[in-house]
């Protein structure tokens, strides 16, 4: 198959995946207003941790080769900050709904880009900078700070994106040293213990329609990372990476339709200010990458 084919099969997966997350993320909201959104997360996670050992499991070598790391403490982090970012992002989707929260967490690449280079040593141009700028001014316009329509719970997915920005950047860390097979098996693991630790208080007893909706959560969580696997699989990251600021777009169509929400003017504005400052930052990643592989 060629590299052109490979790039579109590629997009057509991250499409698929982050359709996929959408979805999930509108389930996460409608259990984690009627239960608890820890027990959510926990049997989210539960699912996935299957998942990621049955996955490990197919591997040369089994789990104990996938598992192994000389690096436990930085991948155990790792799994514990996405599991608690997930918490906090699904509150957000409760208290803000998924339209306002996903146009926020939108600013994640942004925050990566900020913080790679006092966190991993990175270079970031003048131009990066620039553009990272411009993407919080759209944060800006999102939250309206000063007026007397900023809810302070729209801190609460901009938390969740400092946190998965900070998973980003310790993922791109473990990756020198381990396989993004057992990145990913520590992830699914690691986060199924602190989500377990953490959620096995708050059980509460759901309706068998929950439950249903609980186990569709959960095989679109093993669906949608199987789907980002394969995606980076057929196609260069740095190609099919902008692909994924579909999700705000399915996420909106899911909230606006199924869930009674609105797009307000300053959030439509904001986003799409996040979105192109993302996409330049993508693109400066991208070149800078291609001009130190030619020398």
């Amino acid at each position: 198959m060629s590299t052109t084919s490979n790039t579109r099969l590629g997009i057509l997966l991250m499409t698929a995946t982050t359709m996929v997350f959408a979805l999930q993320d509108g389930f996460s909201r409608h259990l984690a207003t009627e239960t608890n959104v820890m027990m959510v997360v926990m049997i989210r996670y539960w699912f996935f941790a299957i998942f990621v050992c049955a996955l490990a499991s197919r591997k040369a070598g089994g789990i104990r080769k996938v598992a192994k790391t000389s690096q436990p403490y930085v991948q155990a982090f790792r799994g514990l900050l996405l599991a608690a970012e997930i918490c906090v992002m699904v509150l957000g989707f409760v208290l803000l709904g998924l339209v306002e929260s996903h146009a926020i967490f939108a600013s994640y690449p942004l925050i990566i880009a900020a913080l790679s280079g006092p966190v991993l040593g990175e270079k970031v141009g003048w131009r990066r900078v620039f553009a990272i700028a411009v993407g919080f001014c759209g944060i800006l316009i999102i939250l309206q700070p000063g007026f007397s329509v900023f809810s302070p719970a729209a801190i609460v997915p901009l938390i969740a994106a400092i946190m998965f920005a900070l998973y980003g950047l310790m993922t791109r860390y473990a990756s020198r040293k381990d396989s993004s097979a057992t990145s990913f098996f520590w992830t699914g693991v690691a986060g199924a213990v602190f989500s377990t630790a953490s959620g096995i208080w708050f059980w509460e007893n759901m309706s068998p329609s929950n439950w249903v909706l609980m186990l569709i959560l959960c095989v679109l969580g093993a669906l949608g990372h199987w789907l980002l696997i394969r995606t980076f699989e057929v196609a260069e990251a740095s190609a099919v990476q902008p692909f994924a600021y579909l999700q705000l777009v399915f996420a909106s169509l899911i909230g606006i339709t199924f869930l009674d929400e609105t797009l307000p003017m300053n959030v439509a504005i904001g986003a799409a200010i996040v979105i192109g400052a993302g996409l330049f930052t993508l693109w400066r990643e991208q070149k800078a990458a291609s001009a130190g592989s030619n020398h």
